[in-house]
């Protein structure tokens, strides 16, 4: 054979491969070339095939052409002998089978033409008995095929066709993907290396005959569980004055999904908004359960900050949508605060870290707020349905970033404005209350004097109940990647435990240590506390800030299922 290459060299061998002589390629030859064939012959380590001539003609009996992992874009039918049998194109550069249809070779059985570029619904249309009439395997995996329900109506044509493979197409991530095939294609014996078991024509019995009306949407499920190794920043902070600040602190797991442009943007429950809100009080924040607040809460996020402000934070939530974003942990009242100058709202204001920001095309999501704890638990659950597939197997294939994430809110006393006509009705009022009061006390005795003198610092050191807030104060506490291209080759499931290494310290776990004993002290008067075992730096061993992250691929089970769902 005559080829045109980029380089003069031959190209090596294919490493720990045999081609047979004649006939189809044995399936785990294919498998063997699938894997191979993105990863061998990088570049410029040998020659890349971009052209097939019609030299290639002059092998009157050639029954197998393997051209894989070169860079051709497309190939002449009409230089292709007609004796193939087998023909394998994998990891090229082919964006349409049309240039293979001119005049194919009659005879061809197995025709591979995975991880291309095939892109569009008009390639059904090149999958028909009319081109390969003696078809028998064909492998259009890990392209960007998106139309199912043509796809299935073309192959239906191919009456020979007994192997077939589609993963790695957005197509396959729909739920009922592999019923609708296989009911569609009743002579299909393996399909994406799965031997096609008659329960599973049994229970997709019929599907075919309503496949125009299943909505063609991906369906995922994300699961974040418990939260552990985080340090409790709160116990390294001082006692806070009469004056403030208060401090509360929060933790929340953040990851980035790609969003459905071509569905409703308002069931996006759980997305981090682009709206300004001030938050809700302390009190409310303290109280707040999850269960009240639920695991769909919308949650903002910080994204940008403005050199000028004028007029009131309640003003800056009315033109929220242009300057800049901030974090809140669910419905909130606009809290009435005092104006501020320009300068004072500056030094408030919250500059976003980047890695709190979603990569481009894709949307972040975020947990409930929690407390802290030893073992925080997300109890989170969010389903995605997108409809748009093409986006979603490039998302699949980059992964998602999970997030750890501390924020911080400080609150102080909401100082009510000086008013003097109520005062100065007071002052007289309180100066004949004054005097009475002093001719109660002379009858009283010294123990019930004593007795309220006592009650009054106690007053004093409860917190005020109305407060203001400043802008939360976020901190990346770990930070990771989350592979999904399982999900794109097949595997209905990832499961992993994401661990961002320890950030707890010994001097933090042994204030909290303290703390807790106190707690527990105060609670057990009665009964007699539980000795508290020290910590020693010898034997200190502490627990890695891992999360719990679960990412599910909804795949239906029998045909009734897959019409209750996705009939439209």
């Amino acid at each position: 054979m005559e080829a045109s290459y980029e380089s003069e060299s031959e190209p090596e061998a294919w490493p720990g491969t045999q081609r047979p002589g004649t006939g189809t390629v044995s399936a785990a030859v294919r498998e063997h070339l699938r894997k191979l064939c993105l990863r061998e012959f990088p570049c410029g380590a040998g020659s890349w095939v971009t052209l097939v001539d019609k030299d290639l003609l002059k092998f009157l009996k050639l029954e197998e052409l393997v051209l894989s992992a070169n860079r051709i874009k497309e190939v002449d039918a009409t230089n292709l002998p007609p004796t193939l049998k087998v023909l394998e194109l994998y990891g090229n550069e082919i964006s349409s089978m049309e240039c293979l249809c001119a005049r194919p070779p009659a005879g061809l059985q197995h025709l591979g033409l995975g991880h291309n570029k095939l892109l569009g619904p008009l390639e059904s249309l090149y999958v028909t008995a009319d081109h390969w009439p003696n078809l028998v395997s064909l492998d259009l995996g890990f392209n960007d095929l998106t139309d199912l329900q043509s796809m299935v109506a073309s192959l239906r044509t191919l009456r020979h066709l007994r192997l077939l493979v589609l993963q790695g197409n957005p197509l396959a991530l729909v739920p009922y993907y592999r019923g609708l095939t296989i009911d569609s294609l009743a002579q299909l014996c393996v399909l994406d290396d799965i031997t096609v078991s008659p329960n599973e024509k049994h229970f997709f019995r019929g599907l075919s005959l309503s496949g125009d009306l299943l909505a063609q949407e991906a369906q995922f499920v994300v699961t974040i569980g418990n939260l552990r190794g985080v340090l409790d920043t709160s116990v390294l902070d001082p006692e806070p004055g009469p004056e403030g600040p208060f401090i509360a602190y929060s933790y929340y797991v953040t990851y980035d999904f790609v969003r459905d442009e071509e569905g409703e943007a308002d069931e996006d429950t759980g997305e981090l908004a682009e709206i300004v809100k001030p938050s809700p009080s302390l009190e409310l924040l303290v109280e707040e359960s999850p269960e009240e607040v639920g695991e769909d809460v919308i949650k903002d996020i910080v994204g940008g900050v403005t050199e000028e402000v004028e007029g009131s934070l309640e003003s800056e939530a009315e033109e929220s949508g242009e300057s800049e974003l901030s974090v809140i942990s669910g419905p909130s009242t606009i809290l009435q605060t005092p104006r501020a100058s320009a300068e004072e709202l500056a030094k408030l204001r919250l500059c976003i870290d980047p890695r709190l920001c979603p990569s481009p095309g894709t949307v972040l999501f975020s947990t409930t707020h929690k407390p802290w704890a030893e073992v925080i638990p997300c109890s989170y659950e969010m389903q995605h349905s997108l409809r748009d597939l093409v986006p979603l197997k490039a998302f699949l294939l980059a992964g998602t970033t999970v997030t750890i994430v501390e924020e911080k809110i400080l609150s102080w006393p909401v100082v009510l404005p000086a008013v003097d006509s109520p005062l100065s009705a007071k002052r007289g009022k309180g100066e004949k209350d004054k005097k009475g009061k002093e001719k109660d006390r002379k009858g009283q005795g010294e123990k019930e004097l004593a007795k309220q003198e006592w009650k009054v610092p106690k007053k004093k050191k409860e917190p005020p109940k109305e407060l203001r807030q400043d802008p939360p104060i976020l901190q990346v506490l770990g930070r990771g990647l989350v592979i999904l291209e399982p999900l794109l080759a097949g595997e209905p499931l990832v499961s992993t435990v994401c661990n961002f290494g320890t950030v707890r310290t010994l001097t933090s776990d042994r204030l909290t240590l303290a703390r807790d004993s106190k707690k527990i002290k105060k609670v057990a008067k009665k009964e007699k506390p539980k000795a508290v075992n020290p910590i020693y730096e010898s034997d200190y061993h502490p627990e890695p800030l891992t999360v719990e992250v679960q990412i599910q691929l909804n795949q239906c089970r029998s045909a009734a299922e897959a019409l209750r769902m996705f009939a439209v």
